[in-house]
């Protein structure tokens, strides 16, 4: 697919695999509350247990910034596993102490070895060449099934990947880079994103980089406000990002040249003296909050689907953690779900409000990951990928 081995393409029995997975999943009270990402990896798991490899499971949670944090430890995923895995699943504290070296001695082919938040240690994130080597003593074949850190360029995403020879990825990320691949390629047409959220800082790329793939351009959220402002509209005391007022105008006039159809609210839910409040974009006062899209855009946004063979979204259109202001996002989410096309969401905010309305499964993928996806769609070479082509 992208030149990339899978796990199915490696000969791993009796071997040491390193698979790099997500656990990064909320915790409370030790009680993993969703374990969906845990769930996403089982596939790659289970295929090395039943190929008799001996399986090193690798992870971050949080950001410990180097430092040995309890409430950051993976020992909850350590007993979630147990419960889950039909096998017998180990757990190493530390992976530079000298009980590293016994532990991975008697790990037995089908067996399982997590190792502790890998952000305890600070050569993680510098990518230090000697975290490197010694997570290298895990590895006969190294598997990074984590699209979702794979922007990054830490120690157990490339460094270890650089040392070993026989590498490539899991049926997760297999997954994801089909269809984002797809995205990036030769979508079905029409291809109609839309994008959200509270930033266009952060999506000025990805924006640029679609314009020439999509038929029509959908925003919202608190970005909308800004390209509301490029308008000429305006937006009261509304989240918005004046300094890239101008970039916003420059997309408005790239997209019209590209023959992309860009649709912004034409009404909006304000938050007015402490109330909600339904207004036009010419009744915004200038006290007035905007944190939804109306029941005129949602009308509008949900017409102008219509008729889609490819979807990307990407950012909520609202405050939807906020009653009354998740009416937008939701609406718009449904619609999505129920169109016979190829949908694709990316996003922790964007998941977290799927898992609310409960559509998850009515969508063609759901990417965990969110600054992958973006650099991912803005056509960059993601350095845990790139790592395994060499």
């Amino acid at each position: 697919m992208l030149k990339i081995k899978t796990i199915r393409d490696i000969d791993i029995k009796g071997k040491k695999v390193f698979i790099k997975v997500d656990f990064n999943v909320p915790i409370s009270e030790g009680k993993i509350v969703d374990d969906s990402r845990i769930i996403a990896s089982l596939p790659t798991i289970d295929y090395a247990i039943k190929s008799s490899a001996k399986i090193i499971l690798c992870s971050h949670l949080g950001r410990p910034k180097g430092k040995r944090m309890p409430e950051f430890s993976l020992k909850p995923v350590y007993e979630y596993l147990k419960k889950l895995l039909k096998t017998p699943v180990k757990f190493l504290e530390d992976v530079t102490g000298e009980e590293a070296e016994k532990v991975l001695s008697e790990l037995k082919e089908g067996e399982v070895l997590l190792l502790e938040n890998i952000r305890f240690y600070e050569g993680e994130t510098k990518n230090d060449p000697e975290l490197a080597k010694t997570l290298a003593k895990f590895a006969d074949v190294f598997i990074n099934d984590a699209f979702s850190v794979s922007h990054r360029k830490h120690a157990s995403v490339v460094g270890v990947a650089e040392l070993i020879k026989e590498k490539g990825i899991g049926f997760q990320m297999e997954k994801e880079l089909k269809y984002l691949s797809k995205i990036v390629g030769k979508p079905d047409r029409p291809f109609y994103a839309i994008v959200g959220g509270s930033k266009v800082s952060t999506k000025i790329g990805v924006l640029k980089n679609l314009l020439n793939k999509i038929d029509k351009l959908i925003i919202g959220g608190a970005m909308g406000n800004t390209f509301l402002a490029a308008k000429g509209f305006s937006v009261g005391s509304s989240v918005v990002e004046e300094e890239f007022i101008e970039v916003a105008k420059e997309i408005i006039t790239e997209a019209k040249e590209e023959g992309v159809k860009i649709y912004l609210p034409i009404d909006v839910v304000v938050e007015r003296n402490g109330e909600a409040k339904e207004v036009e974009l010419k009744e915004v006062k200038e006290n007035d909050k905007i944190f939804d899209i109306g029941p005129q855009t949602i009308e509008f946004f949900s017409w102008s689907l219509e008729g889609a063979k490819t979807v990307v979204w990407n950012g909520p259109l609202g405050y939807f953690e906020k009653f009354p202001f998740h009416k937008g996002t939701f609406a718009i989410a449904k619609k999505i779900a129920s169109l016979p096309a190829t949908t694709i969401a990316g996003g922790g905010d964007t998941l977290s409000a799927l898992k609310v309305v409960g559509i998850e499964s009515a969508f063609s993928y759901v990417s965990t990951a969110g600054g992958a996806f973006l650099e991912y769609l803005e056509g960059k070479e993601l350095p845990g990928l790139a790592v395994l082509r060499k």
